[in-house]
């Protein structure tokens, strides 16, 4: 009789009790963390459209899932029309995208990733102007098992900062070579508030410039974005290591295209890199470029040893 491997677990979010509360991601769990509550207990704030809205503190939270019945890039462009009228009179800081088959080839010969950017900078464009790019949030796109469209948001009231890394063009800056619409966020966004800091860090993996590093090579590229987040982290306040030394409470996920290089990678991170006292979850994803093996994304909350940058200083958004 023929093996037959277990079936893996799925990364679960959760964002509080009720219907809409548990979110399912269909993204395969590796090892680590299998469900994540990053924002502690929350109360339903009611539904915009086809997102489930709740309240943690400051932090209004939200999550859908669309069925693709117009297609991926319209799925995406509805969704985040009804996040800017959920969070209206508030600021982005974090989404998470899970796209369905996010390297597949859709309609008119374009990869479903970049219909779903196109949809999603067509959203943006339309709600805030040909100005966009200074209202976009750290955020993440990955791949998902499912045949439906995933997007979880985190919205605030404090102005946040978003940050870019040096040694990257900005995502909303690639060159068309990428799509005919650039990925719209940014690598990394800052929320002070008087109880602590929180930092979210985008999807970080192996690109320096705009292109791909060291295509099909895993220590390349887990090297490449390690570097990648030391740099974001500097950029961020945060010293060399993502307040490593300071009292934060780190999360991490982790996303490979490969099931069997979780081993390598986890052993290469716990040299260093990790603490016993992170969160982590290890998790099978195609992510955003075919070539690329490895993505890491990170949330602090409780940062109080952010380094002040004379660059920061917040600048008002138009209303």
């Amino acid at each position: 009789m023929p093996f037959a491997a277990p079936a893996r677990s799925r990364l679960r979010i959760t964002l509080g009790a009720g219907a809409g509360g548990e979110v399912d991601t269909d993204v395969p769990v590796l090892a680590g963390v299998g469900v994540e509550n990053l924002f502690g207990p929350a109360r339903p704030a009611g539904r915009e459209g086809p997102l489930a809205l709740f309240q943690a503190g400051d932090w209004l939270l939200g999550a859908a899932t669309l069925p693709l019945v117009a297609g991926l890039e319209q799925a995406a462009r509805e969704c985040y029309a009804h996040v800017f009228a959920a969070t209206a009179g508030r600021h982005l800081a974090r989404v998470w995208n899970y796209v369905p088959a996010i390297n597949a080839p859709g309609p008119g010969g374009l990869e479903n990733y970049q219909l779903f950017c196109r949809g999603r900078s067509l959203a943006f464009e339309q709600q805030f102007g040909k100005a966009f790019n200074m209202r976009l949030p750290s955020a993440s796109a990955v791949g998902s098992e499912s045949e439906d469209l995933t997007v979880v948001f985190a919205a605030c009231s404090a102005l946040p900062r978003h940050v870019e890394n040096p040694r990257q063009v900005a995502a909303y800056d690639y060159p068309a070579e990428y799509g005919p619409r650039p990925p719209s966020f940014a690598r990394a966004t800052v929320i002070r508030a008087p109880g602590g800091t929180t930092v979210f860090i985008s999807g970080t993996a192996a690109i320096r410039g705009h292109a791909t590093f060291a295509r099909d090579s895993l220590p390349e590229q887990l090297e490449c974005t390690l570097s990648n987040l030391r740099e974001i982290s500097l950029a961020c306040g945060l010293g060399f290591g993502l307040d490593e030394g300071g009292i934060s409470t780190r999360h991490f996920k982790v996303y490979l295209r490969h099931a069997g290089d979780q081993p390598a990678v986890a052993a290469r991170l716990a040299e260093g890199f990790l603490k016993s006292t992170d969160c982590v979850s290890y998790l099978k994803a195609d992510l955003c470029r075919a070539p690329l093996l490895v993505e890491i994304e990170a949330s602090l909350f409780g940062v109080t040893l952010l380094q002040p940058d004379p660059a920061a200083s917040p600048v008002s958004l138009p209303a």
